[in-house]
């Protein structure tokens, strides 16, 4: 069966597939539109399969809820550069996996690998394998978190940082909500608090900043004749300081430093009639604690040149 230009065009729009790729398939498929389809998809999975050893570090982290705003996610999808982080075809394919999450509320990434896509017949593995053969990097999702109730979800740096924030309220507008819980994502998303509040700090990281503040306190000179009594409570007051730091409600609010996060949010709930408090929170920033590509672009291009 032949074919014309007219049908790699069609198969190109189909597929998102190269041009050439396209001619190919059909080539191999002797013109049928839907063999060379599943040729395509086909060169997918040995492409992911091959692509799959190389380093997926940069990508984006993408925060969304639900139109009736009581499911939230934040998932972090890696690709090979940031350049393709960019490309309207992967960011349509994160969007897709967050979109799945919230419909499917599956267990883990394997579990949402199996799931249907959202708005297709694929599965997101399917889907995936796609991605990587038409955009020509490995692709992984590393992550995700679904939360459900009152949710606020913000995206920072163009998908350098997502944040996801679950509330408990009564009796509070949305508006006030969505505006408060963005205010708590971006001081999240800014200094990047390691607890909720200092009731939740675990008492061996607890036992080991005092560990860490005693052993500075006393290693000061200054402090040599110091009783041990007076130094114990050097050592709870520089504790304040650790929450101030590391727990969200203890920190200064960022746009009026006379509140703490915690005090802010009551006043705004206050002001609305009602309550509310932040129950839970979740920040992914791109690429944390991965690998790092280190490409030598001079001496790549040295090598084109020659």
């Amino acid at each position: 069966m032949s074919f014309t230009a007219k049908d790699v065009a069609t198969l190109r729009a189909k597929t998102g597939c190269g041009m050439m790729d396209c001619k190919k398939a059909l080539a191999e498929a002797n013109g049928d539109m839907e063999k060379a389809t599943e040729l395509l998809r086909e060169k997918g999975l040995a492409a992911s399969v091959k692509k799959a050893s190389r380093i997926a570090a940069e990508g984006v982290a993408f925060a969304k809820v639900s139109d009736c705003g009581k499911i939230g996610v934040v998932i972090e999808v890696n690709a090979e550069t940031d350049f393709v982080a960019k490309n309207a075809s992967f960011t349509e394919f994160v969007e897709t996996c967050a979109d799945t999450v919230i419909d499917e509320n599956p267990a883990d990434v394997d579990a949402l690998l199996a799931c249907k896509a959202h708005g297709s017949d694929m599965t997101v593995d399917e889907m995936l394998k796609d991605k990587i053969l038409t955009i020509g990097e490995n692709i992984k999702i590393r992550r995700f978190v679904r939360y459900e109730g009152d949710c606020v979800a913000y995206v920072h740096g163009g998908g350098r940082i997502g944040v996801l924030v679950r509330f408990e309220t009564e009796n509070v507008p949305a508006d006030v909500l969505g505006e408060c819980g963005k205010d708590v994502a971006m001081q999240i998303a800014a200094l990047n608090p390691l607890y909720l509040d200092k009731t939740t700090v675990p008492a061996e990281a607890l036992e080991k900043e005092k560990e860490i503040l005693m052993a500075q306190i006393q290693n000061d000179p200054k402090n040599a004749k110091k009783p041990q009594n007076i130094i114990e409570k050097m050592v709870t007051g520089r504790i304040g300081k650790f929450y101030e730091n590391n727990c969200l409600m203890q920190q200064a609010f960022v746009k009026n430093g006379d509140l703490s996060v915690e005090q802010y949010v009551a006043e705004e709930a206050k002001k609305a009639g009602g309550t509310m408090k932040v129950a839970e929170f979740v920040r992914f920033e791109k690429g944390e604690g991965l690998e790092k590509r280190n490409d030598d672009f001079a001496s790549e291009v040295a090598n084109m040149i020659k």
